[in-house]
């Protein structure tokens, strides 16, 4: 018979690969797994080019929705079983992709992967982590997220093959991977998950102030990573005049640090601190946006992707951690991090429909995309500053332990 550490441990790996499954699945493949598939789509004449452009919408649309139902469904059934169900939901939305019978049809079916997605993205780590240890959550979170991406890097090497086969089978093989993984991930889920019990009805406990800089920066980081995860390929295709198969290939380095990123910016998590590996990724991404403005050589370029890449799925365990730090109660952990899902997904559609209006109006201009993204960074780390500067004032009147307490204690 096993020791309980070694089978305990052996269960908290279990459930982290169920949580890298559900990320892949429902994110990794069932947004990024779309960006391939838009040229064969209006090729095909399965759909217009302004239709593809309102059906890739559906799923951010989703993924707010979902970001916003995801606790209540989990609060009637289980978080297990409401993960279960969106990853089956995830799986038949890839199968009926394949029949375009017609875009309220098409345009249903991506919205309801976009509300597994949302669902998934609040659940699955207050389901895995509380049975990982404390000092081993950021890594684990970026175990989690790293389906994400593996879904993105895929996303560039999975589809083209499939393509050679026809579309409607790319949708069925996609479905079928999802199957695969929803299946093997099936017993994976912690027993007995369910929702934390709230606090006990009395005096409501405070919200750190710095939990709502974070739901601010969060948003803020949304509206920086779009520009480079829609645009990046056509601006080195189209913009530089490098071509589609250098296009391609600058996308596979945004692939790879997409892999790198989550385990990486977890491990920086447990190291560093959430908050300071957080300044630290802001810093380096507000530059790497800049330096991507001028840069035009193929190294810098992949260079630059490889950094950039990493970014949309690393931030997730570095925001998770930083709810851990300034929340100490489970229940209220799950609520804090549910609002910045939210936060972060409302942003991320908003910027997503105004980047492509000014990128129509602008005539193309991708150079002004990426300088405004670098601008939202900028943003999300002066909110950082302000937060500072605005905690040294008080320091003599207020005490020490209440600064503590309230989280404002930089």
């Amino acid at each position: 018979m096993l020791p309980i550490s070694v089978s305990s441990r052996h269960a908290a790996w279990l459930s982290i690969f169920a949580g890298l499954c559900a990320s892949l699945v429902s994110i990794g493949l069932a947004r990024f797994a779309y960006t391939p598939l838009i040229p064969a789509l209006i090729e095909a004449h399965w759909f217009s080019a302004n239709d593809v452009v309102y059906l890739g919408a559906a799923n951010l649309v989703g993924y707010l929705v979902g970001a916003l139902i995801g606790r209540p469904i989990a609060h009637r059934t289980s978080n297990k079983t409401a993960l279960r169900m969106m990853m089956v939901t995830v799986t038949l939305a890839f199968f009926a992709c394949g029949f375009p019978l017609s875009v309220t049809w098409f345009f249903g079916w991506r919205l309801l992967s976009g509300i597994a997605g949302g669902a998934i993205m609040v659940l699955v780590a207050a389901t895995v982590l509380p049975h990982v240890p404390a000092s081993r959550r950021g890594l684990a979170s970026g175990a989690i997220f790293l389906g994400i991406g593996l879904g993105i890097a895929g996303s560039g090497t999975l589809v083209p093959p499939l393509l050679s086969l026809g579309l409607q089978q790319t949708w069925f093989g996609l479905g079928l991977l999802a199957l695969v993984l929803t299946a093997v991930s099936w017993f994976g889920w912690p027993s007995g998950t369910v929702h934390a019990e709230a606090p006990q009805p009395g005096r409501a406990p405070v919200t750190p102030p710095a939990v709502y800089v974070l739901f601010a920066q969060y948003a803020f980081m949304a509206a920086g990573l779009v520009p480079a995860m829609v645009f990046l390929v056509d601006y080195v295709a189209r913009g530089l005049g490098a071509g589609s198969h250098v296009g391609a290939m600058i996308w596979v380095m945004y692939g790879v640090g997409a892999i790198i990123g989550p385990v990486t910016y977890g491990f920086l998590a447990d190291k560093l601190g959430a908050r300071m590996s957080i300044r630290l990724v802001l810093v380096i991404q507000a530059i790497t946006l800049g330096l991507l403005t001028v840069s035009s050589s193929f190294t810098g370029l992949a260079l630059l992707a490889l950094v950039l890449g990493s970014f949309p799925p690393g931030i997730v365990p570095l925001a998770l951690a930083r709810v851990h730090e300034l929340v100490p109660q489970h229940h209220l952990q799950q609520i804090a991090w549910s609002r910045a899902t939210v936060s972060f997904a409302t942003f991320q559609a908003l910027a997503g429909f105004a980047y492509s209006a000014l990128f129509n109006s602008n005539g193309g201009q991708h150079v002004m995309l990426f300088m405004i993204a670098a601008g939202a960074i900028v943003v999300a780390l002066l909110l950082e500053v302000g937060m500072i500067l605005l905690n040294r004032r008080p320091f003599a009147t207020v005490p020490t332990h209440t600064l503590i307490a309230t989280g404002t204690l930089p």
